[in-house]
């Protein structure tokens, strides 16, 4: 039985939707773990800001804008960031957006837009970097899923089928890179505190959180955190090759009972 060599201890690193959130907290983590990370996203001087703040700390980062909705953008991130750092070995895909609208009243412009920078976004990252991957014969892949794929949430109407869309891409794909040495995982976060969804007012907001309750959806209030999710995605690139972490689902805690508060 063929034995796998071990990760590089540094390991080149890209991160989709880095300015804020899970993606920014993610390109924390693993910097904090000694791997080069390169920070992409629209909100170029947020990114730098993170990149800074990881140089302060004694990692190594470059902030470079990205769009994942620009097949041009992505291929100059990513030829940026392995200039800097070297071949990629970990890529992190969580670029997105979320908007609050019942599936038959989105527009349909709208709803293709959204399946762009979700799905379509992350192949381009994906056809990007992969295929060096496969030569070297090894890397991670990880998308940010969500739970909505396996319980789909009402008033959501672009997201559920997006992000259904990215985890079934990246089951695909652990059928078709077996054997090559790259991975590709799926972290699947449950509510997380981000900025996605922050901004809706009460006309968008009442309704989706009345429906939300209606189908079960909130069934306590506490929220994960960016961190939570990072820490995720820093547990399934670091397991040890010849090991495969497919799936790892994230939730919230629910808050102790006053029994169990009382016991401890």
């Amino acid at each position: 039985m063929p034995t796998f060599e071990p990760h590089p201890d540094c390991r080149p690193v890209l991160v989709s939707g880095a300015s804020s959130g899970i993606g920014a907290s993610t390109a924390r983590t693993l910097a904090a773990a000694g791997h080069p990370v390169a920070l992409g996203a629209r909100r170029i001087a947020a990114c730098e800001e993170v990149a800074e703040s990881i140089r302060a700390e004694g990692g190594q980062a470059l902030a470079h804008k990205l769009d994942v909705g620009d097949a041009a953008s992505v291929r100059e991130f990513v030829d940026a960031a392995q200039e800097a750092h070297g071949p990629t070995e970990i890529l992190v895909s969580g670029a997105g957006d979320l908007d609050a609208a019942l599936i038959h009243e989105l527009d349909p412009e709208d709803f293709a837009h959204h399946l762009d920078v979700h799905l379509v976004g992350t192949h381009r990252l994906v056809s990007a970097v992969v295929p060096g991957m496969v030569r070297r014969g090894r890397g991670d892949v990880v998308v940010i899923g969500s739970d909505v794929v396996r319980s789909p949430r009402p008033r959501v109407g672009s997201y559920v089928p997006a992000k259904s869309g990215v985890e079934a891409m990246a089951r695909t794909m652990q059928m078709e890179l077996e054997g090559t040495g790259v991975r590709a995982s799926i972290v699947r976060p449950g509510p997380t505190q981000t900025a996605m969804g922050m901004d809706f007012d009460e006309e968008k907001a009442g309704p989706l959180l009345e429906d939300w309750v209606h189908w079960g959806f909130a069934r306590h209030p506490n929220f994960l955190h960016p961190s939570d999710i990072a820490t995720a995605v820093s547990t399934v690139v670091s397991v040890p090759r010849g090991a495969h972490v497919a799936l790892m689902e994230v939730q919230p805690e629910a808050p102790l009972t006053k029994e169990a508060h009382d016991a401890s």
